[in-house]
């Protein structure tokens, strides 16, 4: 009797299929998302960024399947690493016109988690729910927002799940669109992430189509200011929200926005403002949100940089040298964080 081959899970049927009902949930918002992002400059390094493809980074890659179909990712581990021990998990989300490996790249976190120990999770978004590679973090009222944050939190699932990640000491970061993906993440999922860093983004609530959304990236859309009650029912993760003062594509103000959201939540009032400047890099303006002395939320105004990750790699789209390393102030904000959720 001939024996049956079994077909694997991911078969080309399951693909078929997949790939049909992905390609249907492609819209005119996003289209229109596509064509509003294209007509802003595409603003690179101040030096003329190198033709040559993005290097690959030493990150291993996956695959998951969660409420928006499936999703690819790349997974930095530390070298090292030691029997039972478990390390912090970082997830960092691309913006439109990259992907997992161009942020990795550019943004050099694996750098930094190589000398503080802990993990970094990239995932990344699929070009058929977006021409233009980015999260549709604003599409909330038709839940294709939701349901790719679903999508995200499967992939963190799945990781944690393979790799010796401490649960307690799980953060998110994410560039522009990716910022605003992470800030729903974060309001869905208060509990689990205990520090969230938005680097050009908008804040949640904003928007809620492609239309609001960009009215939101011209600075023409206020945050959502909830009751008073919801201060004290839910905390929220600590913020950190970095913004470049020239940035011709996500309008400067949406940074405060983001910071009076989370304090408004928080309680928290502003403290007094200081200038960093570190040799010729560009100036911060760094605000404080307290409530007595819980750190809330950080607002950090760039003078000076675009749309384009602080400090970044040099000859990369989004990305700027001459600013002060993101990367590290992201990871000093989060080891701060962990601590303190550790009391």
């Amino acid at each position: 009797m001939a024996i049956r081959k079994r077909k694997p899970l991911l078969g080309r049927s399951f693909q078929r299929a997949l790939t049909a009902v992905t390609r249907q949930a492609i819209r005119a918002g996003s289209q229109a998302m596509t064509q509003g992002l294209r007509a802003a400059p595409k603003l690179r390094a101040n030096t003329p960024a190198r033709r040559n493809p993005v290097k690959k980074t030493d990150c291993s890659t996956g695959l998951t399947i969660g409420t928006a179909g499936a999703r690819r990712y790349r997974i930095y581990q530390p070298p090292g690493l030691r029997r039972n021990e478990r390390l912090p998990l970082l997830v960092m989300l691309h913006g439109c016109g990259q992907d997992a490996e161009a942020l990795a790249a550019s943004s050099r976190m694996n750098l930094v988690a190589a000398r503080e120990r802990f993990f970094v999770l990239y995932p990344e978004q699929d070009r058929l729910s977006n021409a233009a590679g980015c999260w549709n973090w604003y599409d909330t009222r038709s839940g294709r927002a939701q349901a790719e944050a679903g999508s995200i939190d499967a992939a963190i699932r799945q990781v944690c799940r393979l790799q010796p990640v401490d649960p307690e000491r799980i953060a998110l970061a994410g560039l522009s669109a990716g910022a605003g993906m992470a800030a729903l993440l974060a309001l869905r999922h208060p509990d689990r992430f205990r520090a969230i860093a938005m680097h050009s983004g908008i804040a949640p609530g904003v928007a809620h189509s492609s239309a609001t959304a960009l009215m939101a990236m011209c600075g023409q859309r206020a945050a959502p200011i909830p009751p008073a009650r919801l201060a004290s029912e839910v905390r929220l993760p600590g913020l950190l929200v970095i913004q470049g003062s020239r940035d011709p594509v996500v309008a400067p103000s949406n940074g405060a926005e983001a910071v009076r959201l989370w304090a408004a939540r928080g309680g928290a009032k502003a403290g007094t403002r200081r200038i960093v400047q570190r040799g010729a890099r560009y100036a911060a303006v760094i605000t404080d949100y307290r409530s007595c002395s819980r750190l809330v939320a950080t607002l950090c105004e760039i003078e000076g940089l675009g749309h384009a990750w602080s400090g970044g790699a040099a000859g990369h789209a989004y990305s700027d040298p001459q600013g002060p390393d993101a990367s590290r102030m992201i990871w000093a904000f989060m080891a701060k964080q962990f601590a303190r959720s550790a009391d």
